[in-house]
């Protein structure tokens, strides 16, 4: 087939290019143009290849069983594009074209500067390992090859499986497209730093790479908070970071980015930090690989919703060679160069604006071993850590790292300057202990919370007033600001956000008014949207004030399960944020429901059971492939239930198919008539716990008392207040401009 054939080439053009690159690296410069001519060949195969793809998805050409099992016929389609980077193989693909897209700048970059060789031989090698991936993991496979048993060969289905409808939204179009950018592009300072280590060019490599540190940088933190504000409105966790492994895995590697920044900038100023800047390079790629692995191995599928299933053996294989063949390149050629390298590792001294940046990039670094623990853990264990792990030892450190924003404004390089620090800073510490005396009188009483908010503020006002010096003289200069400034209001209005938010779940019945969170909420009815779902029309009230939101909520036939949608509204201090939780339809009195909601971990009484939800169990359960594995996802859920005196643990399991049909497994309770079902699962984020909705078979038909009351149509809710969320993205939007500015900068600078 013509793709399996381009991308073929596309991997020998890569290796050609490796091998003749390091040939003339060695000084065989007569390999130099067969070297490039290896590299453009791999780039337009894949250019070629994604062109090809691209084709078939908007043709509709079912018989590839990635398109099948990604697209269909009634996307519209700026939907139908992003199915190119939906699923594994795609996503692979596309992470290669941007590879290739930033390796032509690379080349054109490098070759100005006479330091082409030995950096596109490692670049090439990125790519071709890329393209290897590609080569076990094809999105060119058809379908009959995939499903034997189902398809017969040369059969086309008439549609395709779909887009999840998770995915069906703007962001979507946005946010896995700048990520891997970033992905891309966090390759560069890694071949920088290699070539370097190879030459022995320990001081030039860093203004080369500097301007790309930013780049990739930028890229991957764009990417994480277009993410955030996709979860925030689309799916429902109740807020914008919830801590999932998928989502701290490409935070790692931005925060070793940031901290990099910081190093080659003093390396760049005093010649300092050589050994560290060599080791964050190395390590920010490493970590970018480590990411694809966590999300596209399988090995995090009982642990987040949101990883890839197992892609097999092979590519299983293939991403393990990989981090090691990077860590040992980096690691090796860095060990070898140590003694070198001690040279350049002069004191950094006491009270100098590169001690506090060393002790700030200690501070990110202990963040990152904390993340990076708790996201791993899964793979050794089958404990996982909850939120509330990484916000009690990251807060610390936010703290501290407040603090060293603000101060380390306020020195100098190379020069002690803690005489007169204390002078410098009063201005900045009182206006941050009237601002803090100011939040606690609107209720900040927590004592982390109150030292979060004073270094927060106090980073926040020296960053001002450095940022306003800098415009009056050299605006172009003021990035560096913006993006302490950014952070600064981060931190902050995470702590409203965060930690003071207030949320409750509450039961509206129809047409009657409620007091909720300050609010009257009244439930109007459902009434379906142009797309067929379903809107639950909720009316709020605050005194002279009303407005209407709509939370969505519907039987998504794609994996038979509920979709739920918030609706929130932004003020300048709050969002009032609804998230549909269930809506039970009105009885006339006759009926016993035999459908329950289990929040894990809360015991729940059901007629004289008390049922509580213990945990997810994603084991194959006798299915054929399993969460690791084959075409069938199994989600059991463990029930603890007490029955008098009697205790039985029993885990139902619903089997959900790739052809949109799912197999329930029920389980009977020993000495009963009842049989408990998994209807739908609810993955727990930002404080939220997981749950399960259960289906009790012969409850509405046994031995309880059947009249009741006749009762309204109900619609359950969680609603929340969040206080100063609007300052999030505001910070989001200054940290993004602060690097821009900061890389078109660094970017003149090189120039001349």
């Amino acid at each position: 087939m013509l793709g399996v054939i381009i991308v073929w080439v596309s991997f020998l053009g890569a290796a050609f290019a490796v091998f003749s690159y390091y040939r003339s690296a060695n000084g065989n410069t007569s390999d130099l143009n067969r070297a490039r001519r290896g590299f453009v060949i791999s780039v337009a195969g894949i250019i070629a290849a994604s062109t090809l793809l691209m084709l078939y998805i908007l043709r509709h050409q079912f018989e590839y069983e990635y398109i099948w099992g990604y697209s269909s016929r009634d996307l519209p389609l700026e939907l139908l594009i992003t199915t190119f980077w939906a699923g594994q193989e795609g996503s692979f693909l596309f992470w290669a074209l941007c590879t290739a897209i930033v390796g032509l700048f690379l080349q054109s970059f490098t070759r100005k500067r006479g330091i082409e060789s030995e950096t596109m031989a490692v670049y090439a090698f990125l790519q071709a390992f890329l393209l290897l991936l590609m080569i076990v993991k094809s999105p060119f496979g058809y379908v009959w090859d995939a499903f034997p048993k189902e398809v017969a060969v040369g059969t086309v289905p008439a549609d395709g499986r779909g887009l999840n409808p998770l995915l069906q939204n703007f962001w979507m179009i946005i946010h896995p497209p700048i990520l891997f950018v970033g992905f891309a592009a966090m390759g560069v300072p890694f071949a920088f730093a290699v070539a370097a280590l190879w030459k022995k060019m320990y001081r030039e490599w860093i203004s080369h790479a500097l301007p790309w540190v930013l780049f990739g940088t930028l890229s991957l933190g764009a990417g994480l908070m277009f993410g955030g504000y996709w979860a925030y409105g689309v799916l429902g966790w109740g807020g914008w970071w919830g801590w999932d492994p998928v989502e701290n895995s490409s935070l790692i590697p931005w925060i070793v980015g940031v901290a990099l920044i910081h190093t080659m900038i003093v390396q760049k100023k005093t010649g300092k930090l050589a050994r560290m800047n060599f080791t964050l390079a190395i390590l920010t790629f490493v970590f970018v690989v480590y990411s694809t692995f966590l999300t596209r191995s399988g090995i995090l599928g009982e642990a987040s919703v949101h990883s890839f299933t197992d892609p097999g053996a092979v590519t299983y294989t293939l991403l393990v060679v990989w981090i090691l063949s990077i860590v040992g390149l980096g690691f090796v050629m860095l060990g070898m160069r140590w003694n070198e390298l001690k040279k350049l590792s002069e004191s950094v001294g006491t009270i100098t604006r590169e001690s506090l940046i060393t002790v700030g990039v200690l501070a990110l670094a202990a963040s990152s071993l904390i993340i990076l623990f708790g996201t791993s853990l899964p793979i050794v264990s089958k404990t996982t850590v909850e939120p509330s792990f990484y916000d009690s030892t990251n807060l610390p450190i936010a703290i501290l790292m407040g603090l060293l924003i603000g101060l380390s404004l306020l020195v100098q390089y190379r020069m002690e300057s803690g005489q007169g620090l204390f002078k410098r800073a009063m201005l900045a510490a009182i206006l941050s202990a009237v601002s803090l005396v100011g939040l606690i009188a609107i209720g900040l009483h927590d004592v982390t919370m109150a030292g979060l908010a004073f270094t927060s503020l106090f980073a926040f006002f020296v960053c001002v007033r450095h940022g306003y010096r800098l415009a009056k003289d050299q605006p172009m200069l003021v990035g560096g600001a913006l993006s302490h400034i950014g952070v600064a209001i981060l931190f902050l209005a995470i702590i409203g956000s965060g930690f003071y938010g207030n949320k409750m779940t509450v039961s509206l019945p129809q047409n009657e008014a409620k007091g909720v969170l300050a609010y009257q909420l009244t439930y109007k009815g459902a009434r379906q949207n142009h797309d067929g779902k379903w809107e639950f029309v909720v009316q709020v009230e605050q005194g002279n004030s009303a407005f209407t939101l709509a939370p969505i909520m519907y039987q998504s036939t794609y994996n038979n399960s509920t979709m739920r949608i918030p609706d929130y509204i932004s003020f300048l201090t709050r969002d009032f944020y609804l998230e549909p939780v269930s809506v039970e339809e009105g009885s006339t009195g006759d009926h016993v429901h035999d459908v329950f909601d289990l929040p894990r971990g809360e015991p729940v009484t059901i007629g004289d059971m008390i049922v509580t939800f213990i945990r997810f169990d994603m084991t194959p359960h006798g299915s054929e492939g399993g969460a690791m594995g084959g075409s069938l996802f199994p989600v059991g859920a463990v029930l603890e239930v007490v029955r008098g005196r009697s205790k039985e643990v029993i885990t139902p399991v619903t089997i959900y198919k790739q052809n949109d049909e799912r197999e329930v497994r029920g389980v009977k309770l020993k000495g009963s008539p009842y049989e408990f079902q998994v209807q739908e699962i609810t993955v727990g984020m930002e404080g939220r716990p997981s749950a399960v909705q259960i289906k009790i078979k012969g409850f509405d038909t046994g031995e309880y008392d059947h009249s009741h009351e006749a009762k309204p149509e109900m619609l359950v809710v969680e609603a929340s207040l969040k206080p100063f969320m609007i300052f999030v993205w505001l910070a989001a939007v200054l940290i993004s401009v602060g690097f821009l500015l900061a890389m078109i900068h660094r970017r003149r600078e090189l120039n001349g």
